[in-house]
């Protein structure tokens, strides 16, 4: 028991700096990424402890947390009052997400899922600032639209439309890059 704690702790060490630059790339709220950390290392702890083997303890936490990174982006927030348009703009928003090769199909899925992750990291660079911010308290962060909206004092219809402007940019830049690697 006390080498297998050993082994944990040595990996914890030598990944959890790499592992924590990775999700704060993708997932702008520092408690947010911090969660998915924290989800990711006791993923593994729980499968150390259940003598599961991991040949490449590195490879299989960034997988993890790719997938958390994902899920993340596939849930959505829905509060009264929202918009009737907004189930609509969430369909389309989810329509990008469904882009991404699933990680667990294969080696090459997994590799073209982590260069779109990247690919969607510049593409929201590229972004006006209004698109982008909206885009990613909305997405990334699951801020709902009315929060939003009264934080900044922007009207709703508003915080939609930028949304919808930068998922069709997003869309459109991701897609090409989609079809270039199948």
């Amino acid at each position: 028991m006390a080498r297998q704690d050993r082994s944990i702790a040595d990996t914890f060490e030598r990944e959890h700096g790499r592992l924590r630059g990775f999700i704060r790339r993708y997932v702008p709220n520092l408690a947010d990424a911090e969660d998915i950390l924290q989800e990711v290392f006791f993923e593994f702890v729980e499968a150390a402890r259940l003598l599961k083997p991991i040949e490449q303890a590195g490879a299989w936490l960034f997988r993890v947390a790719r997938n958390r990174i994902s899920d993340r982006f596939r849930r959505r927030r829905f509060e009264p009052g929202d918009p009737p348009g907004l189930a609509a703009l969430d369909a389309d928003a989810l329509s990008l997400i469904e882009l991404l090769p699933d990680p667990d199909a294969s080696p090459e899925a997994a590799f073209a899922r982590f260069f779109l992750l990247d690919e969607l990291d510049a593409a929201l660079d590229e972004l006006p600032e209004e698109q982008r911010s909206v885009f990613v308290a909305h997405e990334l962060e699951g801020r709902s639209f009315k929060a939003l909206s009264a934080e900044s004092g922007i009207g709703i219809n508003t915080l939609l439309s930028r949304k919808r402007y930068a998922v069709l940019f997003l869309r459109r830049r991701l897609q090409s890059i989609h079809e270039e690697i199948q």
